[in-house]
């Protein structure tokens, strides 16, 4: 099969971010590194899948790298762009769940697609906090907003703003997943200016980060806040299980089970109609992070 330079340029670009984000994740854990497997996918194409268990700052953090091309089924084919069932895609996608409560989830991918004849770009990054403090969230939005506002006129911040708030959605409970950050897919049209972009994102999402991190990695936390994370994080599970396209994508394409299930926490609860304290740090989180505002202009 012959490969497409924008989809060699792409892979080799998320292998190198990959790289670099793992290295700078276990300088912030301190502790713990991450393990690698690499895996071939029966119908083509393979990855490589790096995860870190236990460590000071991570409870579990993913960050997996794949190359496949192949067949979609015929169920799975009409349900994205392009004629015929041949598909290529190449991307990184990582899920960081810190031990602390008082450091947020989070999450990111890029990754660029072909069909028939269409190509694209995806991906975004979003951030989950169950103990949220202002200046990380409007952090976190602002590093994405100047990230867009160079690559204007070929992609709008408002509208990828809006896209992830209304992506990261869980209909179901009628709830927010976390606080959003950006969301897109389906870029076509300039692509070596949309590459750009997708690029100066990998480029900043530590940027994005990491600051939040480091700021509260030793900040003591009590045993109900713990359990609140855990409890929270049970809307990751069923947003990533019944809506994440990702994981959809991944598993109805014959991916790797385990690289693809990587995303999820490894301590889960979940507690029957849960209701938290009136005034409650609890409450201000559905009350006013829950709720999608302009964080970047705040």
């Amino acid at each position: 099969m012959s490969t497409h330079p924008l989809r060699s340029r792409a892979a080799q670009y998320f292998q190198h971010l990959q790289d670099r984000i793992v290295a700078g994740l276990e300088q912030l854990d301190g502790r713990a590194r991450f393990r690698e497997d690499s895996w071939q996918r029966e119908g083509g194409g393979g990855g490589r899948s790096r995860v870190l268990a236990d460590g000071s700052v991570f409870e579990k953090a993913g960050v997996n790298f794949s190359e496949v091309h192949g067949q979609m089924s015929e169920e799975f084919a009409p349900q994205v762009p392009g004629e015929g069932r041949d598909f290529t895609a190449c991307g990184i996608s990582l899920v960081l769940h810190p031990r602390s409560p008082l450091i947020p989830t989070v999450h990111a991918n890029f990754r660029f697609l072909t069909k028939g004849e269409r190509q694209w770009f995806g991906g975004g990054a979003d951030l989950t906090p169950f103990y949220p403090f202002r200046e990380d969230v409007v952090h976190f939005h602002k590093v994405w907003r100047d990230v867009c506002k160079r690559h204007e006129p070929h992609v709008d911040y408002t509208h990828m703003k809006k896209w992830c708030d209304d992506y990261f959605y869980l209909p179901h409970r009628g709830e927010a997943r976390g606080v959003g950050g950006i969301f897109f897919d389906y870029l076509e049209g300039d692509l070596e200016a949309l590459f750009a972009f997708v690029k100066d994102c990998g480029d900043h999402f530590l940027e994005a980060y990491l600051p939040i991190a480091q700021r509260h990695k030793d900040d003591p936390y009590t045993e109900q806040q713990r359990a609140f994370q855990e409890y929270r994080r049970g809307r990751y599970v069923e947003f990533n299980l019944l809506y994440d396209r990702g994981t959809i994508f991944g598993l109805k394409t014959g991916g790797r089970t385990e690289s693809i299930l990587m995303s999820l926490p490894p301590r889960v609860r979940w507690e029957y109609d849960f209701r938290p304290e009136k005034g409650s740090r609890e409450e201000e989180l559905y009350e006013v992070y829950l709720k999608p505002r302009d964080w970047a202009t705040e």
